[in-house]
């Protein structure tokens, strides 16, 4: 009896064994997002293009924004935006390759430095920001004045 519970062990440690050893060896799916090169381009006049019809697109959509900023947080009276501050960077969804594009702008609220926050917004594949997808999570920071 002894034996034969020696010889079932011995087998399941050698199958327990290999099937972790082809884990190991097997090929890993690449775990790097695809770029997408459909609207940027390398040269700096481009990615200025680009920036500009962004900054036209959101200054077009000031006041759905304003709107936005207010509902999320009543203490906020007075909305401002600075305009130079926008930047295009990877959101970071918690995985290794990083999540989609997204733009941020930042601005100041009820005339303040010191009460600031950022917008941000996913971007389509032409590098445009999505007015539908706007988002902050600094928005409830901003006490009253």
């Amino acid at each position: 009896m002894k034996l034969q519970t020696r010889q079932i062990m011995v087998t399941v440690v050698a199958i327990a064994g290999f099937l972790s050893l082809g884990g190991c060896l097997g090929n890993p799916k690449k775990q790097t997002k695809p770029i997408n090169h459909i609207a940027s381009s390398s040269t700096k006049e481009d990615k200025e293009a680009i920036k500009q019809k962004q900054l036209a697109y959101l200054k077009e959509h000031e006041q759905e924004m304003t709107a936005y900023v207010k509902a999320h947080n009543a203490n906020i009276t007075q909305v401002s935006y600075d305009w130079d501050s926008i930047k295009t960077v990877v959101g970071g969804n918690g995985t290794p390759q990083g999540g989609d594009e997204i733009l941020l702008v930042y601005g100041y609220a009820n005339g303040s430095d010191l009460t600031n926050f950022s917008l941000n917004f996913t971007l389509d594949e032409n590098k445009m920001p999505k007015i539908d997808s706007i988002g902050s999570d600094s928005l409830y920071r901003v006490e009253k004045k």
